[in-house]
């Protein structure tokens, strides 16, 4: 994909603190919103924190809610934010708050803090409930809402909070109870409306527990029900989880994890086995930190730490199965933060909208970015025959497919890019993506291997503006790259004093093999003979030394029988013999 760079826009309908995409790069279609249509859009706020712990996105009432992770008095408050990116107010709370979880129906936030879980009203922004922990702990908590209950986890802060056993914990009235499930290490929990009844669980790896697993429990009756529950290391300890986010499909179909060590992993929820089509990986180098689908169904956000400009944001299709590209965010600036911080997307029920919170590479300064994809794509196609440059192509030389994609709807800012695959009796062969022109047209190039029949077939899979086009192929005829003799010969010479040829073999494509020898045939009036080959140096020169055996014209031809990549080649040369 194509990569656009902006730097140091001001939004001057934000409040001071929020930035447009300074230091992005986003990758087409381009990261600005055109009034001529969809075009996705990037908002940046600076968030007034120095550790990240949670986000909510209350698609009723348009509100982020974000907490510090920090453990002191200074971090007393949940900041929130409208779906503009301006921070619109605060919940104070009596100390630093870690987990949040919203009802199903968004009329409740509640909010974990280290003496008991807070439940304030979505609407009022008033506190309207408090439920009393089994711990005043000093480690954060997770906090989940399914089957029409809060759930949250509990770690004393005795060893540490990622390696002291963690219980799972339910409500009655203002009181926490029990439910029987516990673990060692850290405990993540995720719930939401997609699954109304199901919370996941997904454990930290830690010293005492080098293969994490994963489950799921039912909460629609009284008592929590495990369900299927998957470790996912070999039998030699590789593929250990290392979950830094979770999420669950639209329909509830479907289970996202983002694996540190992994990626993104796609699970069916009915048994957490693998889905029958994965995610593509992650760019090479990015280690994955967030997952989120939109409420929409219609795509899912894919999360990681990258450096430079390895994309930390791919934004495509939920459905695994749909080729088309993704559209790509690598924040590298200053003003906008380097990764994508571990649990930090959440969408808008519509799909209009998504939260990534970012952190620099010290994880100490996080900004909000809300990105709005276009809502419509267009369709584009492929118009016209694919032809080739030049007409008869030939093995070992380079080779254009030209062609000409349209697109509906708004012009990018810039290319778009299509692939091409080379089918040939060798098998197939990916081809380098080249950019579209303005005008549409393209050149894919190649240079063919083989000699033979070969089959090319272009694509474009689509953009987060376009939908993909059908492919078009082309059927070429591949031929052996030609060669060239040239002779020089003597115009006279003496039946006595012999004479000699010299001359030289070039060919096309690629280089002529060693150890080449050339026919040699004498014809005078006394008929035609073969004379001894003549050797091939590494430059391409050769000579030929003959004592002719009558006077009068005597005509030399010189052959190459060519080889698997080469066609031959022959040329003469007459001499005039005296005494």
């Amino acid at each position: 994909m194509n990569k656009i760079r902006h730097h140091g826009r001001i939004a001057a309908t934000l409040a001071a603190l929020t930035l447009t995409t300074a230091g992005l790069t986003a990758l087409a279609p381009p990261a600005a919103r055109a009034a001529d249509g969809p075009v996705a859009g990037d908002t940046v706020a600076k968030l007034p924190i120095s550790s990240y712990s949670a986000m909510v996105v209350d698609s009723v009432h348009e509100r982020v809610y974000l907490t510090d992770d920090r453990r002191d008095r200074t971090a007393n408050q949940v900041h929130v934010y409208d779906f503009e990116g301006r921070k619109v107010g605060s919940l104070p709370t009596g100390a630093a708050p870690s987990g949040m979880a919203l009802s199903t129906d968004s009329g409740t936030l509640y909010v974990s803090q280290s003496s008991g879980i807070l439940a304030f009203d979505t609407v009022t922004q008033e506190r309207t409930g408090f439920t009393f922990t089994a711990y005043d702990a000093g480690c954060p908590r997770d906090v989940a809402f399914a089957g029409g209950k809060e759930w949250h986890t509990e770690t004393p802060y005795y060893s540490g909070c990622d390696t002291n056993w963690t219980w799972l914990y339910g409500t009655s009235g203002n009181w926490s109870v029990d439910t029987g499930w516990s673990a060692a290490g850290r405990l993540r929990l995720a719930s939401g409306p997609e699954a109304p009844d199901r919370v996941v669980m997904a454990q930290v790896p830690s010293t005492g527990e080098p293969n994490p697993f994963l489950t799921t429990f039912d909460a629609s009756g009284d008592t929590l029900v495990r369900g299927p529950e998957r470790r996912f290391a070999d039998s030699e300890g590789r593929g250990a989880l290392d979950p830094r986010d979770v999420a669950q499909s639209a329909d509830g179909r479907r289970i996202a994890v983002a694996d540190a060590a992994y990626g993104t992993r796609l699970l069916d929820a009915a048994d957490l086995s693998d889905a029958a089509t994965a995610y593509p990986p992650l760019p090479e180098g990015a280690k994955a930190s967030a997952v989120a689908f939109s409420g929409d169904g219609t795509y899912i956000a894919r999360g990681s730490a990258a450096t430079g400009s390895t994309p930390d944001l791919l934004v495509q299709p939920a459905d695994p199965t749909d080729a088309t590209a993704p559209l790509e965010f690598a924040f590298e600036g200053a003003l906008d933060g380097d990764r994508i911080a571990p649990r930090g997307l959440g969408w808008s029920k519509d799909g209009a909208r998504l939260f990534a919170v970012t952190t620099n590479a010290y994880g100490s300064e996080y900004w909000l970015h809300v990105i709005q994809p276009p809502a419509t794509q267009y369709d584009s196609r492929f118009s016209g025959a694919l032809s080739t440059t030049p007409g008869e192509p030939v093995v070992g030389e380079p080779l254009g497919i030209r062609g000409r994609l349209e697109l509906d709807g708004p012009a990018p800012a810039k290319p778009v890019r299509v692939s091409a695959v080379r089918h040939d009796a060798n098998g197939d062969r990916r081809l380098a993506p080249v950019e579209v022109d303005a005008d549409g047209s393209f050149t894919v190039l190649d240079v063919p291997s083989l000699v033979g029949d070969a089959t090319y077939t272009v694509s474009f899979t689509g953009d987060i503006t376009h939908r993909p086009a059908e492919d078009s192929t082309l059927s070429v005829a591949v031929a052996k790259a030609p060669t060239t003799l040239e002779l020089k010969a003597p115009a006279e010479a003496t039946k006595s004093a012999g004479l000699t040829i010299t001359g030289t073999l070039t060919g096309r494509g690629r280089a002529l093999p060693t150890g080449i020898t050339l026919s040699v045939q004498r014809t005078d009036k006394k008929g035609t003979g073969t004379l001894t080959s003549a050797a091939v140096a590494a430059d391409g020169t050769f000579t030929i030394d003959d004592l002719p055996r009558v006077t009068g014209d005597v005509t030399y031809e010189v052959g190459y029988a060519g080889d698997a990549l080469h066609s031959g080649s022959t040329a003469s040369a007459t001499v005039r013999v005296r005494n």
